[in-house]
Formats: C-alpha cells, sequence, structure tokens
C-alpha cells in the first residue's frame, strides 16, 4: 500500500466505496462523478503507479484484464463502449493504475 494513495485506503476499506465487483487480485467500484449509467473504477488491490509499473507484473496485468471483463459482466454489460486505464484522475493526482468501464449508452468520441 501506497501511504499517501486513495485508492489504496478504498482497498484497504479506510475509505468507503460502493463496490460493485471484488476478487482476490482487484476492486472495483462506482466513479463518484459517473459520466455514463454505468461508470466503474477497476483497481488492482496491489498498488501499481501505472501502466508501464504494471507491465512488469504479467500476472497482475492479466488480473486487472480479468476484473475489467468481470465487472462488466456483472454490470449487466454485454459490450461497453468505453474502458480507459489511468494512473491520474483530474483535479486530483492518484498515482494507481486503474481503469474507467463505462456502458449503458453510446458514447461519443473522441471523449470531451
Amino acid at each position: 500500500m501506497a501511504e499517501d494513495c486513495l485508492f489504496c485506503k478504498i482497498v484497504a476499506g479506510e475509505i468507503p466505496a460502493t463496490k460493485v465487483y471484488e476478487d482476490d487480485d482487484t476492486l472495483a467500484f462506482a466513479d463518484l462523478n459517473p459520466q455514463a449509467p454505468v461508470h466503474v473504477l477497476v483497481v488492482p488491490k496491489r498498488h501499481f503507479a501505472d501502466i508501464v509499473d504494471l507491465s512488469r507484473d504479467a500476472a497482475a496485468g492479466g488480473a486487472l484484464l480479468n476484473g475489467i471483463r468481470a465487472t462488466a459482466e456483472s454490470s449487466g454489460l454485454r459490450e461497453f463502449e468505453r474502458c480507459s486505464t489511468r494512473a491520474t484522475r483530474p483535479g486530483r493526482p492518484c498515482f494507481h493504475v486503474h481503469a474507467h468501464v463505462l456502458g449503458g449508452r453510446r458514447m461519443q468520441w473522441p471523449p470531451g
């Protein structure tokens, strides 16, 4: 756990979140500012600063992808319009790799 990491604190249960999916390696929870009817963040339970950091552990990377798929399925999405990965959030840096799973409506491309 990274000491000042918001997502590590959510994984540890120190900050409440609305859980959508959880397995041994990932946690998915509802976004507080949803941009679609379904907007879920999926994070690895272990701290990885970014995609490059995550890429050093193939098993963890695969687990995150499995968590994304399982989250979409458990959210009732057979297909989802967008899945993006980030290391930071606008307005609040959070250096913990995470994926946004969005669906439930047609998404505009490019985002914006």
